[in-house]
């Protein structure tokens, strides 16, 4: 038997500021996030789809699933 899946809609684009979710065991800059690129969801959660993100207070990006992101108050980049 076959089965299809069809991708998970992203909730948020590329560009767009969010706030990542605070979480005991994960040391993150406070502020704003830009979204840089769209990823598809892991095979343990497919329905919650992912991101590359990064704050202008860190060097590095981080991958993160749209369960751990909410929407800032803004859409302008945080680059910008």
């Amino acid at each position: 038997m076959w089965f299809y899946l069809f991708p998970i809609a992203h909730k948020f684009v590329v560009g767009q500021t969010v706030d990542l979710t605070p979480k005991k065991l994960r040391q993150a800059a406070a502020g704003e996030y830009e979204i840089l690129r769209l990823m598809p969801a892991t095979e343990n959660d497919p329905g919650n789809p992912c991101y590359r993100i990064k704050s202008i207070a860190e060097n590095h990006e981080r991958a993160v699933c749209e369960s751990e992101i909410s929407p800032s108050g803004s859409f302008d980049s945080v680059f910008s």
